[in-house]
């Protein structure tokens, strides 16, 4: 019990130190991928919020039903659970839920408030959106710079700090690791095929 402790609190160091190591310029997010230190784009933010169901009622499957379609949603899924598990697929959905949910909370916080007027994507075209969002300057997709151009890096940090407290670092991975891997499929499925995969995926 004592040895499962010392491997949970050094796990938390290990966080800790690389969350203080992204914000000097040139990082690398905690779990992989380039540092976005600019503005959010928020009129995005603001659309993937509304097509998940509004930030009192948003959910990812929502949002993904929204961009996507229920039957490539369904088939993305199932591909999904054969190469993680049903766990990791259910954990990253949730998970993602919650991101969303407590980075809206964050920035509330923070004084960022959403733009009234979402941008006008809606569909694959939002989808689209998000694929060019996430995609690195080397043509690599990782969610973590995607989630820094979303509410910015701090607010990413502090989601991650969340995350991390609540469900575990491990958890925090998953959402990260699969995210790369549904949203480079939505890239190629989209016709985005100059975007490369993640190595953490």
């Amino acid at each position: 019990m004592i040895k499962l402790f010392a491997i949970t609190m050094g796990l938390g160091l290990l966080g800790s130190v690389a969350l203080l190591a992204a914000d000097k310029p040139g990082a690398v997010n905690m779990f992989g991928g380039p540092v976005y230190a600019g503005q959010p784009d928020l009129h995005v933010t603001a659309a993937l919020v509304k097509a998940g169901g509004g930030a009192a009622h948003f959910d990812f499957s929502t949002a993904l039903v929204a961009m996507l379609g229920e039957k490539t949603v369904n088939a993305e899924v199932a591909k999904l659970t054969k190469q993680y598990s049903k766990k990791d697929v259910t954990d990253f959905v949730n998970g993602m839920t919650f991101a969303v949910k407590d980075s809206l909370k964050r920035a509330t916080e923070a004084g960022v408030t959403l733009p009234e007027a979402p941008a006008d994507l809606q569909g694959a075209k939002l989808a689209s959106t998000l694929v060019a969002a996430g995609t690195a300057p080397d043509g690599v997709w990782w969610s973590g710079y995607l989630f820094d151009k979303a509410l910015s890096h701090k607010i990413h940090n502090q989601v991650m700090a969340d995350i991390d407290q609540t469900h575990g670092v491990i958890y925090d991975k998953n959402i990260h690791k699969l995210l790369n891997q549904a949203m480079y499929d939505v890239a190629q499925a989209l016709g985005h095929k100059d975007v490369k995969l993640a190595p953490l995926h």
